[in-house]
């Protein structure tokens, strides 16, 4: 296995996914990234250690875990394993001089897989077998730098992260850091972004819709629509992209851009896409996260063009009544970590064939071509499902008996009982738990703001907001309350008519809201949605918390104040 001493001299194509060219889809990596439990440990900093991974695994994923793992635990060999090195006096202690070809010694676990970090050297060999992101990562620096790691993302660089890092130092690096070998910032190359998002993190990039935009008119305009990236994003030439399918029941066939426009006949679709963290804020309220603070702002709609998936997965072969046994189409992105592991997952196969499934791989977006924030040149929509499945820089689709084995598919958008908590959280809990489909109906108030002062003597406010429920049901009703839910009003609906069973747009909704007769200081409106199944939502957050903050559908509640006499 090439160790990251061996990674430093590669072409800088193969370091910096940011900034590569994708030419040739016949060499883009298959492999996932896999996470597994972390065992209860009587070292307290260990375990402490422990909750840190798993935090920053659920948070942005796998790869953020192995940036800490591979720096931050320490082998109770790493006494007798330092002892060849020479002596450092600094700041009253010793510490241990390794040079680079004794670091590259300590690749293997029969031989202790050591890391280094500018010019610290790390111990993590009694870390390799509890990775959450698998023991393969961790090897990939063994004998090397942990840098490049570091460069994919921003959050490492804390004092914080470091203090934990330097806890586990067994030495230092000879001749110090090598500034020569710096590593490029692999998110150099990202598209520019519209300045009125609302940033919720800068690498990998993820911002949200600002309010006063949300729902104001059918679509979301491109340049607003929320952002959800894993990794940083790919740079492709539409000339050279190319389309991988394969898998059971099908035989290989590769399309061009050019031969998806020309090939199949082309739909339209208005979809709503929303994170599955949307409104995570609301949870963190209640008690702390770990993942990126959506407020409401992580979902819009947007009219989508491309062609049906189903009627590609028909050209290669696939018939529905002699699928020996396939029960998920996977996909894989282009985007992808310094290691070549792509962002992947997974629908069943009754949604990617279903007649009303109406999945799509889009290359247009309220008739414009993708962006690449959101997927150029090829995406997968997948109406009625959280966005997580809608993956982005489609390369590859496989038909599996299984479903994806990516990181985002078994160790993340997955929700559990209030009582599992990151430091409680077990594999088997991971394995018992489905991967989120289809979403919980909600709703959300995007005007007044929360806090939003209103004069002495107003006897109604304007209200509007945006509602939503997965697998195609639609919004059959919008309730507005002004006292916190005792007294109930029914909204406007700007956009009925939606196609029983296939209503995947968000519904957009208003009222002109009575308040209290002579109400004067705060008041509490909340909204609640009912879809057609006549799901509704819950009144509070709390019995709905989960450590992962996903699918928040409680009544969204913003705070007035009326304005009192002089």
């Amino acid at each position: 296995m090439r160790t990251l001493r061996s990674l430093r001299n590669l072409p800088l194509h193969r370091l910096l996914p940011a900034q590569r060219v994708i030419s040739a889809p016949n060499g883009h990596p298959s492999s996932y990234t896999r996470a597994y439990s972390v065992a209860p440990d009587n070292n307290a900093p260990a375990r402490t250690l422990q909750q840190s991974l798993w935090q920053l695994t659920l948070g942005l994923g796998a790869v953020a875990a192995t940036i800490v793992a591979c720096g931050v635990f320490q082998s109770s060999k790493c006494e007798q394993q330092a002892s060849s090195g020479q002596t450092k006096k600094s700041e009253g202690a010793s510490r241990r001089i390794f040079s680079e070809d004794e670091i590259a010694e300590h690749a293997t676990k029969d031989n202790g897989v050591w890391v280094t970090y500018k010019d610290g050297v790390y111990d993590v060999t009694n870390w390799v077998d509890q990775h959450p992101g698998g023991g393969a990562r961790i090897m990939l620096a063994a004998g090397g730098a942990i840098d490049p790691f570091w460069a994919m993302y921003a959050q490492h660089q804390t004092a914080e992260v470091h203090k934990i890092l330097e806890a586990y130092r067994i030495g230092d690096l000879e001749g110090g850091a090598d500034t020569s070998r710096q590593v490029a910032d692999p998110y150099a190359n990202e598209p520019k972004r519209h300045r009125a998002l609302i940033v919720r993190n800068p690498k990998p990039f993820n911002a949200e819709t600002p309010k006063d935009a949300l729902g104001s008119g059918p679509t979301t305009p491109n340049e607003l629509f929320y952002v959800r990236n894993h990794l940083p994003v790919p740079h492709v030439e539409p000339g050279a992209y190319s389309l991988r399918i394969e898998g059971e029941g099908l035989r290989h066939v590769e399309l061009s851009l050019h031969d998806l426009k020309t090939k199949f006949k082309r739909h339209s679709l208005a979809a709503a896409l929303q994170c599955s963290g949307n409104r995570r804020h609301d949870m963190i309220e209640v008690k702390k996260i770990q993942g990126l603070d959506w407020d409401i702002g992580a979902i819009g709609s947007a009219e989508w063009s491309g062609v049906k998936l189903r009627d590609v997965l028909r050209y290669a072969g696939f018939e529905e009544d002699n699928s020996d046994g396939v029960a998920h189409v996977q996909f894989e992105g282009l985007d992808s970590d310094t290691s070549g592991t792509c962002y992947g997952s997974s629908i069943p196969i009754d949604k990617a064939m279903g007649s009303h499934g109406d999945v799509l791989l889009a290359f247009s977006m309220n008739g414009r071509t993708l962006s690449a924030d959101h997927g150029f040149p090829l995406r997968v929509v997948v109406p009625g499902v959280t966005g997580a499945r809608s993956v982005k820089w489609l390369s590859r689709i496989i038909t599996s008996k299984q479903e994806s084995q990516a990181h985002w598919q078994q160790h993340d958008y997955k929700g559990f009982s209030p009582g599992v908590t990151m430091e409680s959280v077990t594999e088997e809990d991971w394995q018992g738990a489905p991967a989120l489909q289809e979403t919980p109906v909600t709703s959300a108030i995007c005007e007044p703001a929360n806090g939003a002062q209103l004069e002495e003597g107003t006897e109604e406010v304007p209200v509007r907001g945006y509602a939503y429920s997965g697998g195609g049901r639609n919004i059959i009703r919008v309730d507005v309350s002004a006292d916190g839910g005792q007294t109930w009003h029914v909204a406007s609906i700007d956009n009925p008519g939606q196609l029983p069973s296939r209503a995947w747009d968000w519904t957009r909704w208003h009222l002109d809201l009575p308040l209290p007769t002579g109400h004067s200081g705060p008041l509490e409106v909340c909204c609640r949605a009912v879809d057609s199944s006549y799901n509704t939502q819950p009144d509070t957050v709390a019995p709905i918390w989960n450590m992962r903050g996903i699918v928040n559908n409680a009544w969204h509640r913003v705070k007035v104040d009326v304005a009192s006499e002089a």
